[in-house]
């Protein structure tokens, strides 16, 4: 097994910490949307100016400083606005941290390669593990020029981080940059404007445990009555007791509205989000609140029974069910999906493969084997070349969305999720399974073998089948030895034991007890691998004649 990395062990994965659910701000009037855009843009401006304060202090920041920082921001609008802002400042400092570790990690993934091939002669081929050269010199000439600008580019991302410094857009860099392409993005000036202050304003209210109905900054009734506190600047225009401005809107929502209203009722902190959708023209409201941690099931507990196995693919999910021993059962399912178009019909395609899956699996009481997948190292030119398609491919792969998404649902359904390794489980998969699982009947493809190898590898078993001895060696004849013993059976090389009675139809009752005794097929009573034959003489009545 020389050159095989290191497979780890399969486990199962935590629930969900957290859940949030969204729903539509209906009937907001003309002094509605006012009050909101005169909240959420002053809010915004003061989330932008904590931002600044929190960047340039770097690592040098302590809790000192995120005191001296919320008591300002206190001073205009209220200790919860602050704490909301301060909060949310340093989660997003943090994520642009994790972001640029990220990409000091794939800056020099990708330098290591270029330099591996300029290192080689021009046109020379590669291998599995490694690539090869260049095929031209045009290409050499041209990685050469490249690796000195990613060279670059990894020295200034190493200065920032030794100095503390992260580089964060309050609307996102993305939109930052269509800026300077409304025609490819087919935007106006006015509707990017639109855009562009709707992802700057901040209306984030986090909860409180002990408050009316759970926050008392955004608060929502169980009735579906919003109302907003207002800071000090727009504070003439509340429409309610103690500087409360109440929406004309009414929410419900669709999804977890017992949860919710379970919290509510009693109190229980919710976070609460406002945002505006500007290419649909609507508001939404999204609640959010943390869930205690969910009892994991014991490993030995998720195998019992067996589970399923599915591999994720680039247009199904392809599962099968396997029983505790490692055996494919039944048919294999395919439950396909659409990735293409907008992020909300991609979205929608794969919670409905999910929850058909998640459906199968429920009615069967079972497990669900999946692969922990990072493509993160490999969606780089350098690593794949010219394969535009296939690196297209990998990257349109909801890999981290889907596995969100299957986490969530079936911790509501009260399924278990053991996650593996993903190391060769489509390569072996299509070896050892393949061809065994295909009949006149049923065509098997790969990614069908791939979630037999998935399921297995959960099971703890080896995705390797027990190959079939020659048909001259099996001790039925034409049959075959593959029934999936554990490793540590005792005789699991050995034939099946035999059946008493007689091996043909022509033999009679009794007959063929001895068949298997060799001694017992010679006169002499000694086996014939003793290296001669001897026959007893003949009766006398012949010796006479």
């Amino acid at each position: 097994m020389g050159g095989l990395r290191e497979v780890a062990a399969p486990f199962v994965v935590p629930g969900p910490s957290g859940a949030a659910i969204r729903t539509r701000l209906k009937h907001l009037s003309a002094a509605d949307e006012k009050v909101l855009y005169l909240v959420g843009d002053h809010l915004g401006s003061l989330a932008s100016r904590d931002l600044k304060a929190r960047c340039a202090a770097g690592r040098d920041h302590d809790t000192a400083q995120w005191a001296e920082r919320k008591r300002t921001l206190t001073q205009e609008p209220s200790s919860r606005w602050a704490g909301s802002i301060t909060k949310a400042t340093h989660g997003q400092w943090a994520l642009a941290q994790r972001a640029q570790f990220a990409h000091i990690r794939s800056l020099e993934a990708v330098i290591e390669t270029i330099t591996h091939r300029l290192s080689l002669p021009v046109g020379e081929k590669g291998t599995k593990k490694a690539a090869g050269g260049y095929r031209s010199r045009q290409e050499w000439f041209a990685k050469s020029r490249r690796l000195r600008l990613l060279e670059d580019r990894l020295q200034a991302a190493r200065a920032d981080r030794e100095a503390g410094r992260v580089r964060v857009v309050r609307g996102g860099k993305r939109l930052l940059n269509t800026r300077h392409h409304l025609k490819a993005a087919q935007l106006t000036d006015e509707e990017w404007r639109a855009r562009w202050r709707a992802g700057r304003r901040f209306l984030t209210a986090d909860g409180e445990s002990g408050k009316r109905f759970g926050n008392e900054t955004i608060r929502v009734t169980d009735d579906g009555e919003v109302s907003i506190r207002l800071p000090a600047p727009p504070a003439h225009l509340a429409n309610a007791p103690h500087g409360r401005y109440v929406l004309a809107a009414k929410v419900s929502f669709a999804h977890r509205d017992e949860q919710w209203a379970d919290r509510v009722s009693a109190n229980r902190a919710v976070a609460y989000r406002v945002h505006e959708d500007t290419a649909r023209g609507r508001w939404y409201l999204t609640a959010s609140w943390t869930v205690s941690p969910v009892k994991t099931v014991p490993l030995t507990a998720a195998r019992a029974g067996g589970l399923i196995g599915f591999d994720m693919n680039a247009d199904h999910l392809a599962a099968w069910r396997l029983d505790e021993h490692g055996n494919p059962t039944g048919n294999p399912r395919r439950f396909f999906y659409d990735l293409s178009g907008t992020a909300q019909h991609r979205d929608a395609h794969v919670r409905h493969a999910l929850i058909r899956l998640l459906h199968w699996a429920k009615r069967h009481s079972l497990a669900i084997a999946v692969e922990d997948l990072d493509f993160t190292a490999e969606k780089t030119r350098e690593k794949h070349g010219r394969r535009k398609r296939f690196r297209h491919l990998i990257s349109g792969m909801p890999t981290s969305r889907l596995r969100a998404r299957l986490v969530s649902m079936a911790a509501e359904l009260g399924i278990t999720i053991v996650a593996v390794d993903p190391a060769y489980t489509s390569k072996w998969g299509a070896q050892h399974w393949q061809k065994s699982l295909t009949s006149t009947k049923r065509a098997t493809t790969r990614h069908d073998a791939a979630s037999v190898a998935i399921g297995r590898r959960a099971l703890g078993h080896r995705i390797r089948r027990r190959t079939a001895p020659p048909r001259t060696h099996q001790s039925d004849g034409y049959g075959y030895r593959t029934d999936q013993a554990g490793h540590g059976a005792r005789g699991r090389e050995e034939g099946r034991p035999r059946t008493p009675g007689p091996r043909t139809r022509s033999d009679g009752a009794g007959c063929g007890v001895k068949a298997a005794d060799q001694c017992a097929q010679h006169r002499s009573g000694h086996a014939a691998e003793h290296g001669f034959w001897q026959q007893d003489s003949l009766p006398l009545s012949l010796q006479e004649r």
